[in-house]
């Protein structure tokens, strides 16, 4: 019973935050102002700027900052223990993680939609404008590579999660086309899911393993396989389709796919909760293992600290949220009645699928999982086979393996069959990582555009400046960039061999990229609370709630990339030089540095232009 009791001692937990702590916010730190002309309305261009339900809004805001990062975080960071994995979600998506998404997304809507990075200018200084929007093209074009790497390893693992992922597109454009002549939301809504869950159960009830390759649906000819694998077909496919799917209005495609997953989400999270009540499952996981064993003699583990902290991003508090916050849902609300709502409420549902996801790889996992030889295994064998060891080789579908597996033995106590359990949760991780790619896509091409024209009109900027400021070539550059990083593992030596992985198996090292993409994204959220912070100093209003946890997290990610910088420069034992890696970390580590010197001495500095009124209010 001690999964049942975690889950709804943390459902009870985060319903009482949102009513005391939330409010507690609106009110006396943020202020929020219903009566205010909100940007979606003066600025309306029914492109980006459009007036929308809160519902949708919702959906479209907790869809795009959830994907997979809640799952594959939590999924990876168990290997610790569930205890540590636990207690981090639950305290960070509370006092940290909401914290920054809320702030995000009201100094947005006092400020005409803008970016937090393009807010900086004002807040900070222009300076750290540019700097900012370079951290931000950083970790974007780390999300595009990372999440497209992630469906593509899904749909080579779980075929049966193919059809319905690509199906639902039809099924978003038809309920765009439906609502915006006026159709009912509930009715519509409904239509909607019966469709997906249809597609979900004929796609489940195919033997998807003779009925194709068993590494995945086969588009390529046969005699390729040997120099691109599956997972590297399916990536370079879905980058293809998010190229198209961004530079095409909001409410045509993204905002009602994200729509129907966010009750693709409630329905997968009800069933969930539903299984884990039927089954509960006794907890077979470490509750602490703070120095797991590595996969090979001399491979390098990750440790605890600082990489519990970026490993669990999404669940916890994330950056990339302050970019959907400010460059998305600020310019969709239709008031700031409805930022709690949307801001803090959608923080803590992601930090309960966190809590979720723990919960079925630390115990759903032990009803059973197939080994390595096909044989069924049970309880602390299930367990060790998936968490006994550190795999720094592994793709990102491998890790999410133990949260399809374990969610899905847990469903199958609600009488729902192996096979359609397998289907509807591979389906929920796929289409969830497909809402973030969409809406990274978008915002990459926001800020490339930006920097492009950052200092001077773009009639006066260069052929090659012009054409990536435009949303076609921005929206090109964004993809290919991120294609050539997914692939990067093909030039990387492999941690066992220390030979070079090459093509066909590009894609299935993943895995190496995750605390890349944790550090960089954590620094993300701590210059975003930086930024939030100064606004709040500068409008006279407390400012040790975004504070101190923007003092832990540029303090947790400098210490996590010079740890990554060592690694990737091949010092410490097992380490391997990977240096275009370690390139990165490097830039993350001088912007970091010049960033958060220049946001603390203006918090220090005394005088009127540091804490007296202003016109950022």
């Amino acid at each position: 019973m001690l999964t049942v009791i975690i889950a709804l001692g943390s459902f009870v937990l985060y319903l009482a935050a949102y009513h005391t702590y939330g409010r507690f916010l609106a009110r006396r730190i943020f202020r929020i102002e219903p009566e205010r002309v909100a940007p979606a309305h003066e600025l309306s261009d029914g492109v980006d700027f459009v007036p929308s339900r809160r519902e949708l809004v919702f959906g479209h805001h907790f869809t795009s900052i959830a994907g997979t990062g809640p799952i594959v975080g939590p999924a990876v960071a168990v290997v610790w223990g569930w205890v540590p994995a636990l207690v981090w979600v639950l305290l960070g998506s509370i006092f940290m993680g909401a914290v920054h998404d809320f702030g995000s997304l009201i100094i947005s809507m006092r400020h005409r939609g803008r970016t937090i990075a393009d807010l900086s200018s004002d807040v900070i200084s222009p300076r750290v404008r540019v700097l900012f929007l370079l951290v931000v093209l950083i970790g974007l074009w780390m999300v595009l590579a990372i999440f497209g790497l992630v469906i593509a390893g899904v749909f080579a693992m779980f075929p049966s999660s193919v059809v319905p992922v690509f199906f639902q597109i039809p099924i978003a454009v038809g309920l765009g086309v439906y609502l915006r002549r006026g159709g009912s939301l509930i009715l519509g809504s409904l239509i909607a899911l019966i469709l997906m869950y249809g597609s979900i159960a004929w796609s489940g009830s195919i033997d998807w393993a003779t009925a194709v390759n068993p590494d995945g649906v086969r588009i390529l000819p046969r005699a390729w396989a040997e120099h691109v694998s599956p997972v590297g077909v399916w990536t370079i496919v879905l980058l293809v389709y998010v190229a198209i799917a961004s530079i095409i209005p909001v409410q045509w495609l993204l905002q009602p796919r994200d729509y129907i997953n966010s009750h693709q989400l409630l329905v997968a999270m009800g069933l969930l909760a539903l299984g884990l009540i039927a089954s509960h499952p006794p907890v077979v996981a470490d509750a602490i293992n703070l120095h797991p064993e590595p996969a090979s003699p001399g491979a390098r583990v990750p440790s605890f600290m600082p990489f519990l902290f970026v490993t669990i991003a999404c669940g916890a508090i994330s950056g990339f949220h302050c970019l959907v916050a400010s460059g998305c849902s600020s310019r969709q609300l239709s008031s700031e009645r409805d930022a709690q709502y949307v801001g803090y409420g959608a923080m803590l549902t992601e930090g309960m699928l966190a809590i979720l996801v723990i919960l079925a790889c630390a115990a759903g996992i032990g009803m059973g999982t197939l080994g390595s030889n096909q044989t069924l295994l049970t309880g602390d064998a299930a367990w060790a086979h998936h968490y006994a060891t550190w795999g720094g080789d592994r793709g990102l579908a491998d890790v999410l393996a133990p949260f399809i597996r374990g969610s899905a033995n847990m469903i199958e106590t609600l009488g729902i069959s192996p096979a359609l359990a397998t289907a509807i949760m591979g389906v929920f991780v796929a289409s969830f990582a497909a809402t973030t790619l969409d809406s990274a896509t978008r915002l990459q091409r926001y800020v490339i555009a930006e920097l492009a024209a950052s200092s001077r009109p773009r009639h006066q900027l260069g052929t090659l400046r012009q054409a990536i400021s435009n949303r076609y070539g921005a929206t090109l550059l964004a993809v290919v960039s991120a294609g050539m990083l997914a692939f990067s593992d093909a030039i990387a030596r492999n941690p066992r061999t220390g030979e070079f992985n090459g093509l066909a198996s590009a894609g299935r090292g993943g895995l190496i990229l995750w605390p890349v993409f944790g550090a960089i994204n954590q620094l993300l959220g701590g210059l975003a609370l930086l930024v939030i912070t100064v606004w709040l100093a500068k409008s006279r209003r407390p400012t040790r709630y975004t504070a101190i946890p923007m003092t832990f997290m540029l303090a947790i990610t400098a210490w996590a990339i010079v740890e990554l910088l060592r690694s990737f420069s091949g010092v410490g034992e097992g380490a391997l030089p990977q240096w275009h890696l370690a390139a990165v970390a490097a830039i993350m580590l001088v912007l970091q540095i010049w960033i958060s010197v220049e946001g603390i001495r203006l918090l220090f500095k005394r005088g009127d232009n540091a804490a007296g009124p202003t016109s950022l209010d």
